[in-house]
This record gives structure tokens, sequence and C-alpha cells, in this order.
């Protein structure tokens, strides 16, 4: 294989010490070595050897000029081009390059020992050698591909407007691909090389959904929203993780897959800090208010009789929604997945607009009456649990928050198909959601003030609950409300749980 061949293969520059002897052999027989590399040239043998178009001197000092003019070299940009020819401009640091100084001295050496032949030959161009720290380029291109790997979106419907909103493809970085891209580059002398990208397509075209029906509502459900100045980054998210499945076409048989389709809540998907769900706690998170839109979904779904192939509770009930009827998502991990059972698509509609969030079940025809049945069957007290706080005076209490008791349910869905009925068992369990109260240890002299009070009143839940969709109706379903044990003031104090008592002020 010639020498050439040699050095254009991956990892060539592990083959440096017989590229360089090799050149020196061809330079006495009057042969040519030009790599693709243009780095390193010896011109005539009156001539010394030159590095970057710059004559390298021909005393002990060579290997530092050489040295120095590779450090220049690589202190600037390398270029990662992406597909529509567009580039990323890196730092050859951030990519881990380093200057192989043994095999820079060794290229140098060779080059001023060749220069002493008697004969006159053709330039000797050879690589610089470099190598990449793959630990240190691995972290670049990780961050580059949490950047550019994009999510494919689904061919969907604008019912707004009526309109078809095309598919688009998604894509993920080959960052084992991209780091064998620079590595060849580097190798050949490039100051550039290609990103790598595995193409990921969108399984809804938007060729499917030229005849889709959705004149009937099969199911609907509302929940309310803050829509106050301090609830701002929540209804933002809101309205973004809304708008990523509204109008999703539902083919039938097929599943949906909320994670899948609204994708990951974080910065880079624009979502915002607002309040989550964590541990019974609620605390600041990124994509805070998600789980109302698969709620809200969730109950819609119900009451249109798809079928729930994955649902989970929270670890505590919502103030948004009837307990029983929540779903909390987390991506990638905790997800709502709904099956669309009917022989026609099914079109899932979800708004956010005036205070209310609105999700709807559409399609051609609604085959169904649905009615649901919410029974507590027991209530579980809370403990208190205090914690101290030195920015209060010693002694002094705050809530911080209130406790909830836990509650064991039975969910009951009636479908109804003119004589036939089909009845569903739904049995889900909510834990008790600890009292907090912060106790004050700090003196008068670090005290700085009190933490948040917790507002949110007692928790009061209805015994019994029916929601049932009328046929002809567009509003959200009907309840019929017992609120019975759970729903009057005072009961959970009935069933010894802790009263809040705000002492030491």
């Amino acid at each position: 294989m010639s020498v050439l061949a040699q050095l254009r293969r991956p990892g060539g520059l592990r083959n440096f010490p017989w590229i360089v002897a090799a050149a020196v052999v061809g330079c006495a027989l009057g042969v040519a070595l030009i790599p693709r590399a243009n780095f390193l040239s010896q011109n005539a043998v009156s001539d010394p050897p030159r590095l970057y178009g710059e004559a390298l001197p021909t005393d002990g000092s060579a290997f530092d000029v050489a040295l120095q003019r590779v450090r220049e070299r690589i202190s600037g940009w390398f270029n990662l081009e992406l597909p529509d020819g567009s580039v990323r401009r890196i730092g050859y640091g951030a990519l881990g390059v380093e200057i192989d100084r043994a095999r820079l001295r060794a290229i140098v050496e060779a080059a001023l020992g060749a220069r002493d032949q008697r004969a006159r030959v053709t330039p000797v161009e050879v690589s610089v050698p470099l190598r990449v720290q793959t630990e240190r380029a691995l972290v670049t291109l990780l961050a580059l591909k949490d950047e550019l790997d994009e999510t494919p979106a689904d061919a969907r419907l604008d019912l707004d407007r009526r309109v078809v909103v095309p598919e688009r493809a998604g894509r993920l970085l080959d960052v084992d691909c991209t780091l064998a891209s620079v590595s060849r580059a580097l190798a050949q002398g490039d100051e550039a090389a290609a990103l790598a990208f595995e193409p990921l397509s969108p399984r809804r075209l938007a060729s499917e959904l030229d005849q889709i029906e959705h004149g009937a509502l099969l199911g609907a459900f509302e929940t309310p929203h803050d829509t106050a100045a301090r609830a701002a980054d929540r209804t933002f998210n809101l309205g973004l993780a809304a708008s990523r499945l509204d109008g999703y076409v539902l083919m039938p048989g097929a599943e949906f897959d909320f994670n899948a389709v609204v994708g990951p809540r974080d910065e880079a998907s624009g979502y915002q800090v607002a309040k989550v769900i964590a541990a019974g706690e609620l605390v600041d998170g990124i994509g805070g208010g998600t789980c109302q839109i698969s709620g809200t979904l969730h109950a819609a779904a119900l009451l249109a009789g798809l079928d729930v192939v994955e649902r989970h509770p929270h670890t505590r009930p919502s103030s948004y929604i009837k307990l029983g009827l929540d779903a909390a998502v987390v991506y990638p991990t905790i997800n709502l997945r709904l099956r669309n059972p009917y022989d026609f698509p099914v079109v899932l509609r979800e708004t956010v607009r005036a205070g209310r969030v609105r999700a709807e079940v559409r399609g051609a025809r609604r085959p169904q009456t649905v009615t649901l049945i919410r029974r507590i069957d027991q209530a579980h007290p809370f403990d208190e649990v205090q914690r101290p706080d030195d920015t209060l005076p010693r002694g002094r209490r705050a809530l911080a928050q209130r406790g909830v008791p836990g509650f064991d349910l039975h969910l009951y869905r009636i479908r109804r198909e003119g004589a036939h009925a089909v009845r569903e068992t739904v049995v889900a369990s909510y834990p008790a959601t600890p009292q907090i109260v912060r106790v004050g240890t700090g003196s008068s002299s670090t005290a700085t003030g009190r933490p948040p009070h917790d507002v949110l009143p007692e928790y009061l839940a209805d015994e019994l609950l029916v929601l049932s969709q009328l046929a002809d109706s567009d509003g959200p379903a009907v309840e019929q409300r017992t609120p019975g044990r759970f729903g009057s003031p005072g009961w959970t104090k009935e069933i010894g749980a802790p009263v809040w008592e705000p002492k030491g002020r």
C-alpha cells in the first residue's frame, strides 16, 4: 500500500514514523509524496524546509519555530458543517486537539536531513501530527447534540384555520461518527468536518390527513388556570404544551404518546420555571403546568371512550382538576398514553384561553355515550412535620405547606352503545401530603422575615362525582356532585389530622 493511502486511512497518524522514513527514501530517489494535508514542505535542495509557507531555520531552533507555527494554526477555529450548509465554529482546544510533539520533532529532523541529499527533488509534503483527546471532544459534541437534536413533528390539523400542518423530520447528532469525521479531517490537514446525523422520520404524513372528518364531539373537559401576572410563566408553559398536541390525529387502533408528541420540557424547548409537584411538595421546576394539559386531556379522553393505556396519579391532589382525573407526566419517564378504539380517526384538540384549559376529542361520529362515576372510599389523616428556620425569630411558627389527606377511590366508566353497555373500573390511591410548619431558630439580629405562607384552604373533595358528556353539546361535561363526608369544611380535623395553629406569633 502506498504512503499516501496509509496517511489517508483512519488512524493514519499512528504510522508517522514509517511515513517520515519513506519520505526520506523518496526524496533520495527524486519521488514526490504529496498527501492531502499541505502543512510541511521541502522544496529543491537549495531551499530550507517550509512550514505553512514559511521557511524554517536550518539551525537548532527549527523545531521550536515549527512548534510555534502549529500552535498558531490550531489557536483559531475548526468548522463543523451542518447539512444546510451553515457551520459551527469550535475552538481546536474545545475539540481536545493536541500536538504530538515527538512526532513533529521527527518530521522536522527528517525534513532537515533530506535537505542534504545531492539530487534535486520535487516538494515533499506530510501532515502535522495532531491527536484528539476523546473525553474532551465528547464533552463539546454532547453539548452540541443537546442544541442540534430535533424531535420529528407529525402532520396535524390546524382546526382554527382548517388546514393541514405538514410533518417535519427530526434528527439526532451521531457523536461517534462526528468524532471520526473530525479525526479524519485533522489527519488530512482540513479545517472543517461534516457533522453526522441520524434522521428521524415522523409517524404521520400530511398526505394521510386530507379527508379526516372531525365534526362530532366525542368528549370534552375544561379546567381553570390562574391568569394573574404571578402565574405568567405557568400560563406560558400551558400554551406551549397545548400547542404541541393540538390537532393531533389518532388513527384507528393507534396510540397517542404524550411525551413523544409534546417532547422534552426543558429550557431548550422554550419552557419556563413554574411550580411542579415533587415528592408531595410544590417546588419550582422547568415546565411547570404541563400536567394540567395531560390531566385535562385524560379527562376528555375518558369521556370520549378512548382506551387509557398508561396513566399515573400525582403524589398529591391537584387544585385545578377533580380527584382521580389528573394525569402526571414527567419527560421521559412518566407518561400518558391513549389508544383510539374506533374504526375512524379521532382528532385531539387542546386550547388555553381566557383562564380555561379545554381539551376535546373529535371524530366523524359519536357511537357511544360515556358516564364517569368517581367514589371516594376512604381518607387517611396527614402528619405534621416541623422544620427549623433561622430566618424566623426563635419560637415563631409559619405554615409552609398545608397538609392534604390521603385517599382511596374507585373510578367507574360506563360506555353505552345502543342496548350494549360496558363498565370499567379503576382503583387509585393518593398518599397523604404532610403538613410542613417552619419553626423559628434565629435571633433578632439574624432573622430576616417570614417564609412564604401557604394560603391554600383545607382540601375538599366530593364523596361522589358523576360526569356525563351530553350527546348534542359542545360544552364541558355535566357534573352531579355529592359532598358527603369529605366535602364540608372541618372534615380533616374529624379524621384526626393536625390542625394548623399559628403559635408563637
